[in-house]
Parts: C-alpha cells; sequence; structure tokens
C-alpha cells in the first residue's frame, strides 16, 4: 500500500492567514507531521478584497485585463511558496519526498446549479491561482483546481470537505460535521460515508469585517467584545431578510460571500446607529443561528445525528459555539418565522444533542486539499454525496509538475470561470 505526505494549503474567505499542513496517508490511515500558519497583512487583505470585487460576473478575458491582475496573483503564490519554504526549513522537511502539494486558490466569485437555476445565468466557480507557478516557485508537483471538476459536470463544486469529514469518522466517529470557516457547512456522516453536504452560510464574514472595519483587530478573541453587548432583534431579522434567498434554497447548496450582501447590512447597521457591541454579538448570534437553521432544511429521509462534531475557527469563540448548542436544544431567540422549523427539528433529535471538537479540528480544511491532492494522484472520484447519488465518478483537480524553465502561466484562473462553456 502507497505511503503519500502531501502539504494542504488554504487560504480560504476570511483571508486571515496561509493554513498549511503536512500530513501523510496510507490507506484509511492519515496522521498530521507538522502544520504553519501565518497571517496575511491588512495590505494583502485589502488588495484581494479589492481584486474579489473587480472580478465579479466577470469573464477570464475581462479578469486578466484588470491591470493589477496579474501583481496580485503573482504576490498571492510567492506568499504561499515563501509559506512552503518556511514550514519545510522550520520542521526539517525534506521536499523530495514531499509527494505533492495540494492547493486550493482563492475563490473571488461563485455561481453554482444552485444559484444559477435561480437567476436564469450559467454557473460558474472562479478562483484564482496558478498551480504551475507554486510547482516551479516550491520545487514541488502540485494538485489544484478541484472546484472545476465538479462545477463542470452540473453539481455546485463546494462544499468539497464532506469525503474528509467521512475518512476521519473512523477516529472522530460518525455524526454531523460542522466547519466554521467564513462560511459555514456541514456534512451528515453516518456508516463512515457522507449522505449530504452543503454550505449553511456566514460564520465569520460578518464579524470579522465588521471588527477589521471599526478596529485595529483581525477578530473577536474569546467574544471578548460581543460578550458586552446584547442582541438586536431588528439586525437579526435583516440579516436573515437580505440573504433570504439562499438561506432557502433546499439543500443541497454551495454558499459565497457575495449571497450575504455584507456592505448592505453594515450600511444598515451604521443607518441605526447601532454600538459597536452590539453589532458584534448579533453577528456572533447570527452565525450560530443559520447554522442550526440550514439543519432545519435536511430533507425528512436524512436523520439528524446526536453527534456534532465542530471544527474551523468561528467555533474558538465562546459566544459562537454557546449560541449554537443553546439553538440546538431549544433555547435561545428564535425569529418568528422561524418558531416552527426551530422545533420540528428539535423533535427530530432522539437525545439531546451532543457537541465537541473534532480530534482532527486544526487544519481540516488545509489538510482537506492534501487528501484531494492524495484521490488526483491515485485517480480516484471523490465521493461528494450528490455526484455519488447520481451515479456518477469525478476525478478532482489539475496536476503541475515543476518545471526548470521559467515561463508564462495560462492558469492563473480555473478552467469553470465564467465563460467556460
Amino acid at each position: 500500500m502507497r505511503k503519500y505526505t502531501i502539504i494542504g494549503n488554504m487560504t480560504g474567505n476570511s483571508m486571515d492567514a496561509v493554513d498549511l499542513v503536512c500530513t501523510t496517508f496510507e490507506g484509511n490511515k492519515m496522521q498530521d507531521i507538522c502544520s504553519f500558519s501565518k497571517p496575511y497583512d491588512k495590505e494583502m487583505q485589502s488588495r484581494i478584497e479589492w481584486l474579489r470585487r473587480q472580478v465579479f460576473n466577470k469573464t477570464r478575458a475581462e479578469i486578466e485585463s484588470i491591470s493589477e491582475f496579474e501583481a496580485i496573483h503573482n504576490d498571492y503564490i510567492s506568499q504561499i511558496a515563501s509559506c512552503i519554504e518556511e514550514m519545510c526549513t522550520q520542521h526539517h522537511l525534506d521536499k523530495n519526498k514531499i509527494d505533492a502539494i495540494g492547493f486550493h486558490g482563492k475563490t473571488l466569485d461563485h455561481n453554482p446549479p444552485s444559484k444559477a437555476s435561480q437567476n436564469g445565468t450559467l454557473p460558474y466557480t472562479l478562483q484564482i491561482g496558478s498551480g504551475q507557478m507554486l510547482a516551479d516557485l516550491t520545487s514541488i508537483p502540485v494538485v489544484y483546481d478541484f472546484r472545476s471538476d465538479p462545477l463542470m459536470a452540473g453539481f455546485d463544486g463546494a462544499p468539497l470537505v464532506p469525503p474528509h469529514n467521512a475518512h476521519i469518522a473512523a477516529t472522530d466517529g460518525d455524526g454531523c460535521y460542522y466547519n466554521g470557516g467564513n462560511t459555514s457547512n456541514f456534512a451528515i456522516i453516518q456508516n463512515g460515508k457522507a449522505l449530504i453536504g452543503a454550505d449553511a452560510g456566514p460564520c465569520n464574514e460578518y464579524v470579522d469585517n465588521y471588527i477589521r472595519e471599526r478596529t485595529a483587530l483581525s477578530f473577536d478573541k474569546d467574544g471578548f467584545i460581543g460578550k458586552y453587548g446584547k442582541i438586536d432583534e431588528d439586525l437579526l431579522q435583516t440579516l436573515f431578510t437580505v440573504g433570504r434567498n439562499f438561506y432557502q434554497t433546499p439543500l443541497p447548496k454551495s454558499g459565497d460571500p457575495a449571497y450575504y450582501h455584507r456592505k448592505k447590512v453594515f450600511n444598515y447597521v451604521a443607518r441605526r446607529d447601532i454600538v459597536l457591541e452590539d453589532a458584534v454579538r448579533t453577528f456572533e448570534y447570527f452565525a450560530a443561528y443559520i447554522a442550526v437553521q440550514a439543519l432545519t432544511l435536511l430533507p425528512a429521509d436524512i436523520p439528524v445525528p446526536q453527534n456534532f462534531i465542530l471544527f474551523g475557527g468561528g467555533w474558538k469563540n465562546p459566544i459562537v459555539r454557546e449560541s449554537f448548542e443553546h439553538l440546538l436544544s431549544g433555547s435561545g431567540y428564535v425569529l418568528p418565522e422561524h418558531q416552527n422549523t426551530f422545533e420540528s427539528l428539535k423533535r427530530r433529535f432522539k437525545q439531546k444533542p451532543q457537541v465537541r471538537y473534532s480530534q482532527f479540528g486544526e487544519y481540516m480544511e488545509a489538510r482537506l486539499f492534501a487528501d484531494l491532492a492524495r484521490y488526483k494522484l491515485e485517480n480516484k472520484a471523490w465521493e461528494i454525496p450528490e455526484i455519488v447519488q447520481a451515479g456518477q465518478n469525478i476525478v478532482c483537480g489539475r496536476l503541475a509538475v515543476p518545471a526548470e524553465k521559467k515561463r508564462s502561466y495560462d492558469d492563473k484562473i480555473n478552467r469553470a470561470a465564467k465563460g467556460w462553456q
């Protein structure tokens, strides 16, 4: 049985850091060797946010014509390569013994089939990040562009994590695996298989960005700001209302920051002059609220597990986690329009829900892309639940092998960007 050593990389929508983990895979066994994280500076965060606004709903040719695109892209890849070099040096990793880097790239726009069918457009997804450039800079093969294959086959292309949750269920056990990142997503794992996976909605999206705009901080560490605030019920209603089209979309579905209308929400907060602490507390409560609301959409034939296994930095905020636990158990404020559905969800639990943090909770998303790279190297289909249920087998990703000669890179934008049809 072949043993693989792979570095997984993730730079999520929150743009807080470059996260890396080096993991070995041997059959069903996986073990993290080391990890590394380096925060982005505010300049890089603002450049990426600027680019996100520029590329919205644009084709590959239109994106490549943006004057700053190439410089931002190249700096992004160079920073990831530098972090990989730093991790290898720090942890004495022999790069010649690393089989691949699993690289997600930076998602800047997302219009999956579940969304496109509502607005009468053609589906696409946009990630930037040249795998070939990263391979050349690090001298390590890179597997990348994972979302394009499922999307071009008619599926949402995200979340990609349910099969990885199923792989670690051998250690962590069956249950609902819930990620608290910029967007929260979950997968129901039963008997070691993923039954369904979906994005729920914003977790860190509102609170992190609001704090960055209003303070010198990057996030609300340990809920320090939010604990001094109170829930603003009108703001809570507004948060749901502005994103209603996405939040009420049936499962499975794939989210994107554009669906949460952050600017509209922040303008509403400013008009009402809501104090910082109350706004932060309400954003944190909404992160938990929308995670539970998504569970109310589970089809009747999908069991609601008693065990909830958490991963991702959003759950480290005690206000978010405690609010989630309270709402699962039937306490906490619920919007009038959801009282019946939340009560129905409560009746689907046979026992009181048990919530804990995953043994593999650290660097889960980075490890996911190491796992995806391993599957690509083995030419194995990534078993996203809705793809399996449709009877299809899709191998995700592209492979870039380091080249000695300098070149121009034509893979800065993924294959399934707007206009791929």
